[in-house]
């Protein structure tokens, strides 16, 4: 097999899973490679040799953040999102290349080849858009394709409500530092739509454009003003541009939406809008059918993070619901995979466990569940004009997954076994030997043929530890943040959030 996207190439498959869930699976293939995309599909001349292999289109994750330190490590390990969230700066910024590759290399071994980045953690440390660049050129060197959506918000820094009464609600001895890093600085609608564009125009000058499409990327309504979204749904309709947001990921949320927009939330997106086949939604675990019916009317994508709202202790999203009621949906990680690992084969077969329906109903095929895994998601990453579709065949683009058929299948008792069955009965990210984006080989034997991983890993790890050796207010920081997770416990359990303004 070689590799370049620029030369004629081919792969020899014992099985290949084409469009799982919709086409049967063939044996014994040969898939021919030109200039980054398939060229054919034919029967395999002669018997195979060396270890077997079922080939299948790569992943996507429609949702994450390009996080390089995992929950547990930071001391947030089963905090709920409310609570989790400000033990996300308890490390130092980092260098953003050596963060974001370390991230990427681990999402393109588990064979993830569409990524989306909403950047809710600025490393620093250097212009904003040199930042980007670092991301893009992360990327490019891993050869994922990614969604770089800019965070955006402008008010309630610390939870859902001004920040002055969540303050008044904390320990005395925690309030000023807690302003200080968490209270937030509004900056004006345009300043912050002019940055998207920088970014925009970085990534086309610098001819980052193969790998990277540039988002809107709001945070949540709760905590974007009005009129922030309001100009954000204007430059998405004048633009193009994708536009990517969280909405209703906890009970805590559902509950500030109906006391601050009783006429409904996913109604008042569509009022100003924002709801349209531009915007990808995360989560929407706590989204009622006439909310779903609408998105899906408007033709938005919802992005369903389901071991993330398991580890947040935020729900178990509707799937099923949205699917019976038409939703478009896709694959999110969040960087909150079952085992801190960033598995998307894992990932999807826990999700279709959850929601493939009890006993002998059925709430979710395995086709569906293919395009909640492959098809959808890069849509979210690239927006409409996304060149993967999740499938392989002649004339779509390289972007294929090779499993260790023989790691797999390591019982080897029967020829004819379904290899989508064992594929979901078993599958994970160690059975994955290589990994092509756009005909070009990023894992290889599974390890990442772009960057040194083990050697980028090193560094970061090193330089955060010095770091935090050096800065003795990260040290208190910690302990602030874990006093903070303790005195919002009662700010939400007891409706104290009631109390505030939108």
């Amino acid at each position: 097999m070689t590799t370049p996207a620029t030369d004629a190439a081919f792969l020899d498959c014992d099985w290949l899973l084409a469009d799982p869930g919709a086409e049967p699976a063939r044996r014994d293939v040969r898939v021919g490679l030109a200039n980054g995309r398939v060229a054919s599909i034919e029967a395999r001349p002669g018997a195979g040799s060396g270890r077997r292999r079922l080939a299948l289109p790569a992943l996507a994750n429609a949702h994450d953040h390009a996080r390089t330190f995992r929950s547990a490590t930071l001391g947030a390990f089963n905090q709920p999102l409310e609570s989790w969230l400000p033990f996300l700066g308890v490390v130092p910024g980092m260098d953003p290349y050596l963060c974001a590759a370390t991230s990427f290399a681990r999402s393109a071994r588990n064979g993830v080849a569409h990524l989306m980045v909403q950047y809710t953690r600025v490393q620093g440390g250097m212009p904003y858009v040199d930042e980007a660049r670092a991301v893009a050129r992360a990327a490019r060197d891993v050869g994922v394709r990614i969604g770089f959506a800019v965070a955006m918000r402008d008010r309630n820094g610390i939870a859902y409500c001004d920040d002055a009464t969540v303050l008044s609600a904390l320990r005395p001895g925690i309030r000023d530092a807690v302003a200080k890093r968490l209270a937030v600085q509004p900056v004006a609608p345009a300043q912050q739509l002019a940055l998207v564009d920088e970014v925009a125009a970085m990534v086309q000058d610098d001819g980052w454009g193969d790998h990277v499409a540039v988002q809107y990327g709001p945070t949540a309504v709760q905590w974007c003003s009005t009129p922030l979204l309001e100009a954000i749904a204007r430059a998405s309709a004048d633009t193009g541009r994708p536009v990517h947001m969280h909405l209703l990921e906890t009970r805590y949320q559902r509950q500030w939406a109906d006391r601050v927009h009783p006429g409904g939330i996913v109604k008042f997106l569509d009022s100003i809008g924002l709801l349209s086949p531009r915007l990808t939604l995360a989560h929407c675990a706590w989204a009622r059918p006439d909310e779903l019916a609408l998105i899906a009317e408007r033709g938005a994508t919802i992005a369903v993070n389901t071991s993330s709202n398991l580890g947040l202790k935020s729900g178990i999203a509707p799937l099923p619901e949205m699917l019976a009621q038409g939703c478009r949906v896709a694959m999110g990680l969040d960087g909150m995979a079952f085992d801190e690992d960033d598995d998307a084969l894992r990932e999807a077969r826990l999700a279709y466990a959850l929601h493939r329906g009890w006993g002998f109903d059925t709430t979710m095929t395995p086709g569906q569940l293919w395009g909640f895994a492959s098809r959808n998601g890069p849509r979210s990453v690239s927006g409409a004009a996304a060149l993967s579709n999740g499938r392989i065949a002649p004339g779509a683009p390289a972007d294929i997954v090779l499993l260790d058929w023989d790691a797999l299948d390591d019982d080897a008792l029967f020829a004819d076994t379904d290899p989508l069955a064992l594929l979901l009965a078993r599958g994970n990210g160690t059975h994955i030997a290589d990994v092509i984006v756009g005909g070009r080989t990023v894992v290889e034997a599974g390890r990442v043929t772009g960057i040194d991983e083990a050697a980028l890993r090193a560094e970061l790890l090193a330089r955060t530890r010095a770091a935090l050796a050096a800065d003795a207010a990260h040290g208190g920081w910690r302990a602030t943040v874990a006093a903070l997770a303790q005195d919002l416990a009662p700010f939400y359990r007891d409706g104290r959030m009631g109390g505030c303004c939108g």
